[in-house]
Formats: structure tokens, C-alpha cells, sequence
């Protein structure tokens, strides 16, 4: 009779924690980027930047983008594929934001410094360096469109472009 119990609570706890990460999958998470976090150099944003492991401060500072979405993923990661082809899809189509796919496979210390626990994990970051917003998971193109137009320029257009 105990081994029924113990079975019965494992399947009820089994089954709580898959519609937890199911619901969680693929939500957006807003940071805490504010409109002046495009500060001077030498002030906040600098500050914001030196927080940054040194491949995502290089990915957000690479190139000229309003909003860099950093994708951290890994090798055998099929999520990862599927955000990575979206994410890429997306950031062609849209004037301002760019996409930059990090696996983090052999350099777990990057998803650590970031607080990342599971892959694919997207982090938009301001040209700053100040993190905009996080989506566990696969996200859903037209509430990151949402979420991101604030930032980007002429968004109107470039959500209806990425249509």
C-alpha cells in the first residue's frame, strides 16, 4: 500500500511540475531597462556593459542595433533550433534589432554569470548593455514584436514586414 502512495504522489508531483514549465515556456519576462539606460559613456550603460560575460558584452556591442536578442543554447537543444530560426527570421525583418545565437554548451560559466537554468533562453539587450527582457523557452513572435517595440525604430512597419 505505501509503494501506491509514494507512486501516486510522484505522478501528482510529476504532473504540477510539467504544467508549471509549461506554462513558463516561451512567457517573456520584462527587466528592468528604463529609458535612460542609453546614458553617456562612462556612466550607467558603461557600468551595464562591464557586467556582461565577455561573448554577450561582445555580441550586444558587435554591431549597430537598437536591441540585440542574445539566444543562449546548446548543442543537442532542438528548441534551440526552432528559436534560433524564428529569432533570425525575425531580426531580418525587423530595422533595429539583431540576433546572436550563443552555445553555451562548453562554457557553462556564461549561463551561470547570467542566471540562465535551461536553454533556449533569449535576453534582449539594450545597445547599452542594460538587459530588456528574457524568454525561457521558445517565444512567441508577435508578443516579443510587442514587448521590443518600445525600443525599436519605425516598429509599426517592421512588425507588419515580419508578418
Amino acid at each position: 500500500m505505501t509503494g501506491v502512495i509514494v507512486a501516486g504522489v510522484t505522478l501528482v508531483a510529476a504532473v504540477v511540475v510539467g504544467l508549471v514549465v509549461r506554462a513558463r515556456n516561451g512567457r517573456i519576462r520584462p527587466s528592468g531597462g528604463s529609458s535612460s539606460d542609453g546614458a553617456a559613456p562612462g556612466g550607467a550603460a558603461d557600468s551595464a556593459l562591464d557586467g556582461l560575460p565577455t561573448e554577450v558584452r561582445d555580441a550586444v556591442t558587435g554591431e549597430a542595433a537598437e536591441v540585440t536578442l542574445v539566444q543562449l543554447s546548446t548543442t543537442f537543444c532542438a528548441p534551440c533550433r526552432h528559436t534560433r530560426a524564428l529569432l533570425t527570421h525575425v531580426a531580418e525583418r525587423t530595422d533595429g534589432l539583431r540576433h546572436v545565437d550563443l552555445d553555451v554548451t562548453d562554457k557553462p560559466d556564461i549561463a551561470r554569470d547570467l542566471g540562465v537554468l535551461r536553454t533556449p533562453t533569449t535576453i534582449a539587450y539594450a545597445r547599452s548593455g542594460a538587459e530588456l527582457l528574457r524568454v525561457s523557452g521558445v517565444p512567441k513572435r508577435e508578443e516579443l514584436l510587442a514587448a521590443l517595440e518600445p525600443r525599436l525604430p519605425d516598429a509599426e512597419s517592421a512588425a507588419q514586414r515580419s508578418e
